[in-house]
């Protein structure tokens, strides 16, 4: 899709008649990016397939192809659920190992990637974390959906790029939380087991479709669209809300631990 993006920027671009150099001075983007993007080289810049649709009145066709790219950084397992997630109205995740992607800061993000791809190089971390911050814009569109998500209390005591890092993070969490489209609640140790031990689950309602929930691992992830299966999963998760500290109490402790952090 990379390549794809590339063919149509460079088409479009010769049959107006624009150097590079022509282009990159309309644009908010270097000579150099746009040569990248052209050739596949580099991970498409957020911000350049509207500024390309813009521009060339091309209906669309860039950020189409961007959304499509993006979900080529993802394993097979995973895609059809990238695809379900932008059209979900309500978002219920329990998160047992780290923040749930679409609240994560760059710095705690890139932090991650580099513990679970330790072989992976600068330009390959980079392109993962792109693809995982192009899923945030949804959390920005004019009808964002509502996202309730209960977090262990590992993925806050697990310190992931520093204290810094973690205290920054957790202030995100919070300032979303504060909003009208998130809850965040926090599972402490102290509810000792529980159903979902060792996995995290999403579960994704929709205006005009059943329920489906996803389960992940460590390497590998499942959606389950299966009634029978997705109200075990809803049950599962549901306990997890009640044993959890209240949304407020929640947020209390959170501003606990960032303030620990920083000092």
């Amino acid at each position: 899709m990379r390549d794809l993006f590339g063919f149509h920027l460079r088409r479009m671009r010769k049959e107006r008649g624009l150097s590079l150099a022509d282009l990159a001075a309309e644009l908010m983007h270097g000579k150099t990016v746009l040569a990248d993007v052209e050739t596949a080289h580099r991970p498409i810049p957020r911000g350049l397939p509207e500024e390309l649709d813009e521009f060339f009145d091309a209906g669309g066709i860039f950020g189409h192809l961007f959304k499509l790219s993006y979900l080529e950084a993802f394993p097979d397992w995973s895609r059809r659920f990238m695809e379900l997630e932008p059209l979900a109205s309500h978002v219920w995740k329990y998160a047992a190992g780290s923040f749930p992607g679409l609240w994560q800061t760059e710095e705690y993000g890139m932090a991650a990637l580099r513990l679970g791809l330790p072989r992976a190089d600068a330009d390959e971390i980079e392109r993962v974390w792109f693809a995982r911050a192009a899923r945030q814009s949804l959390l920005h569109r004019d009808d964002p959906p509502f996202m309730w998500v209960v977090l262990d209390e590992s993925v806050v005591r697990r310190q992931i790029g520093g204290p810094a890092v973690m205290a920054r993070q957790i202030a995100h969490v919070l300032d979303l939380a504060e909003g009208p489209h998130a809850v965040v609640q926090i599972l402490p140790f102290s509810v000792g087991g529980h159903g979902v031990m060792g996995s995290s689950i999403t579960l994704l309602d929709f205006l005009d479709a059943p329920r489906v929930v996803y389960a992940e691992g460590y390497v590998t992830g499942q959606l389950l669209e299966n009634p029978a299966e997705v109200q075990a999963a809803a049950l599962a998760y549901d306990l997890l809300q009640a044993a959890a500290l209240s949304p407020e109490e929640s947020k209390l402790w959170l501003r606990s631990a960032m303030e620990e952090l920083r000092t």
